[in-house]
């Protein structure tokens, strides 16, 4: 049965999560399909970090460390985002960028697997996180060998026992793939594999369940789906289990158990503080609690079915409306088992991303030949995924990679 504008707009007056779009500040007529890179402003982060430059900072100056709660908000923020990542209190905090997390949580890892010397991840995750891995590896004071697997069916296989940490993103940042959290975690705990779940591509647009599974560490931006703003701090998640055990290479002050004793020799702090390092970006931190506003009153189950339906409309319509072109869409066609976003594979794909971008549409590029669009429940309707599937085929119609002006590349594909 074929779907039509009307279906689309429908869908729309059914949809529960309707009235969050007036949440954000989005130009008219955009259709922003990338907030898997980065998320739209919501309407009142400019005044949340307007109040704290003016009042916070200009007026009460550095009282507001304890007035205003700046000491404790890497803490606060990390319990709020826990409460959609599936996290009781006291086990995230959100600092520093999603690397630097990365990194500390391997050399946590890997101090307490310390007869193991082996590290695993997915050879298609991101390239930053192949990369912190090497360099963890190399600075573990010890021999650590690498595997990369290219299989993920087939990589519970290698969880033998020199196995230290398993590495993985629960969403794969290219084909969207959803990788079964629970399931893995389990079959890792039984091999005694300590696991790190990379949660760039799902928190604030999935029901993730850090607790349930079990997980030992996890990572995650919020710039993405949190729309915390560009380059927006980071958070990272210790089970508390772990806790009292852990031990991180990057031992700053704020991780100190008495930071304000200014003592000559460091002791960590209890809990999840002592995964903090150095004095947190205030400003930024304000932009992610104005982000996590916008889940005000919204259960991630709602936002997960919402997601899904837009996957997969935009799946249908594109199956629908442009057969006659060879798109090759990447991943599981069904959207129980992606994430938030969908790639197309196509030869022509980065003149055809610039193209719509200049008709409204933005998506982004993925090199080799990757044409990805995301979908962030909170602001993205049904008949938006029409009008961007729309301009998708006028854009193959038009057949826009002849015209030389939408080949040119930037230092930042988009």
């Amino acid at each position: 049965m074929n779907i039509n504008k009307q279906d689309c707009i429908a869908f729309d007056k059914a949809d529960p999560l309707r009235h969050c779009q007036d949440r954000f500040t989005i130009e008219p007529g955009q259709v922003y399909l990338d907030g898997n890179s980065l998320g739209a402003l919501p309407n009142h982060t400019p005044a949340q970090i307007e109040n704290t430059i003016k009042r916070e900072w200009g007026v009460d100056l550095i009282k507001s460390w304890n007035k205003a709660g700046w000491f404790e908000l890497a803490g606060v923020l990390g319990d709020r985002i826990g409460e959609l990542v599936g996290a009781n209190a006291g086990q995230i905090v959100v600092c520093d960028n999603t690397t630097i997390n990365l990194f500390k949580a391997i050399h946590a890892a890997l101090g307490i697997n310390a007869h193991r010397n082996k590290i695993i991840a997915h050879k298609g995750d991101f390239p930053t996180d192949l990369y912190i891995i090497e360099g963890a590896a190399g600075s573990a004071g010890r021999d650590i060998q690498i595997e990369l697997i290219d299989d993920e069916s087939t990589m519970v296989d290698s969880f033998t026992p020199d196995v230290a940490v398993v590495v993985l993103s629960q969403v794969n940042y290219k084909s969207g793939a959803l990788m079964d959290m629970k399931e893995i975690t389990r079959k890792a705990h039984e091999a005694g594999i300590l696991i790190i779940w990379d949660l760039c591509h799902s928190a604030g647009a999935l029901s993730v369940e850090l607790d349930e599974c079990h997980v030992d560490f996890a990572i995650g931006c919020s710039y993405k789906y949190l729309n915390g703003g560009p380059g927006a701090p980071a958070f990272i998640y210790a089970a508390k289990q772990h806790h009292n055990v852990m031990k991180q290479p990057l031992s700053g002050w704020w991780s100190h158990s008495n930071p304000f004793d200014f003592a000559h020799q460091y002791t960590p702090a209890e809990g999840i503080k002592r995964m903090l390092s150095g004095t947190q970006p205030i400003l930024s931190l304000c932009g992610v609690g104005a982000g996590l506003d916008t889940f005000s009153g919204v259960s991630m189950d709602s936002i997960r079915q919402k997601s899904m339906a837009l996957c997969q409309l935009f799946m249908d319509l594109v199956t629908q409306q442009c057969s006659e072109y060879s798109l090759d869409i990447i991943g599981p066609v069904n959207s129980n088992l992606r994430g938030s976003h969908v790639s197309i594979a196509y030869e022509h794909g980065y003149p055809v991303v610039q193209a719509m971008i200049e008709q409204g549409v933005t998506g982004d590029f993925r090199a080799p030949n990757l044409m990805r669009f995301g979908f962030t429940p909170l602001y993205i309707s049904y008949e938006q995924i029409w009008n961007a599937v729309s301009i998708l085929k006028n854009c193959l119609d038009r057949e826009v990679w002849k015209d030389p002006n939408y080949a040119r590349t930037s230092s930042i594909v988009t």
